[in-house]
């Protein structure tokens, strides 16, 4: 197998476009590498590595982390509310709704 070019899934989802990009890369790629050969950067500049964490198959990954064949590599968009702000909102939403 050696230093053979195998495929990867670059993912960026919006709640009106996914976009889902196969890339070849060598072994011994990074995640930045393999999303910075994907072209996606160049095609959507909204997206700021800096800011939108990764990760591989849902699993948050540092940048630096060497990708396998077939791996499916995400960037996710910045939260937009805090998770537990949100869950307290609703919780006393909800109870004072039934109290």
């Amino acid at each position: 197998m050696g230093d053979a070019a195998f495929d990867v899934i670059v993912a960026w989802a919006t709640p009106g476009q996914a976009l889902l990009r196969p890339v070849q890369v060598v072994p011994g790629n990074t995640i930045a590498q393999a999303i910075a050969a994907s072209g996606v950067l160049a095609d959507l500049p909204e997206i700021d590595l800096a800011v939108c964490p990764v990760g591989i198959y849902g699993k948050k990954k540092p940048l630096d982390t060497l990708v396998r064949p077939l791996d499916r590599i995400e960037i996710y968009r910045p939260l937009v509310a805090d998770p537990k702000e949100s869950r307290r909102r609703r919780a006393a939403h909800k109870s004072a709704q039934t109290g």
